[in-house]
């Protein structure tokens, strides 16, 4: 799967996502670090990846604001958690095809994970 990470993604889990061969760019790689959110989640569409973050704002500019998104995974993860919501992302993975990611915004917890389709543009 290909992803474009927010600037708040540990580098553990970039690390693990690597790892498990996906294609990992992050703002920072590319000079978005401080970038406005929104304009994050119009370079990942451009660039035709999935938007993994920590921050859950996104929701608020995908479901209210009504920007446009190429797929989100929000992981809501703590240093106590890490180890679980890793599992839950490698499930979700399993269970999900990128194609069909691209119409989520998937927030992964430890233990489980739920799906919002986004909306239609």
């Amino acid at each position: 799967m290909r992803f474009f990470a927010d600037q708040d993604v540990w580098k553990v889990t970039l690390d693990l996502l690597r790892n498990w061969n996906h294609d990992v760019v992050t703002a920072k790689q590319i000079g978005m670090d401080r970038a406005p959110d929104e304009d994050l989640l119009i370079q990942a569409e451009s660039d035709n990846r999935l938007f993994i973050t920590r921050d859950k704002d996104y929701g608020s500019l995908i479901f209210l604001g009504n920007v446009s998104s190429s797929g989100v995974i929000l992981l809501r993860i703590t240093p106590e958690t890490i180890d679980d919501v890793h599992t839950e992302l490698a499930r979700v993975f399993e269970q999900h095809k990128e194609e069909e990611l691209r119409n989520f915004f998937c927030t992964v917890e430890p233990h489980r994970h739920r799906i919002r389709y986004l909306p239609v543009s």
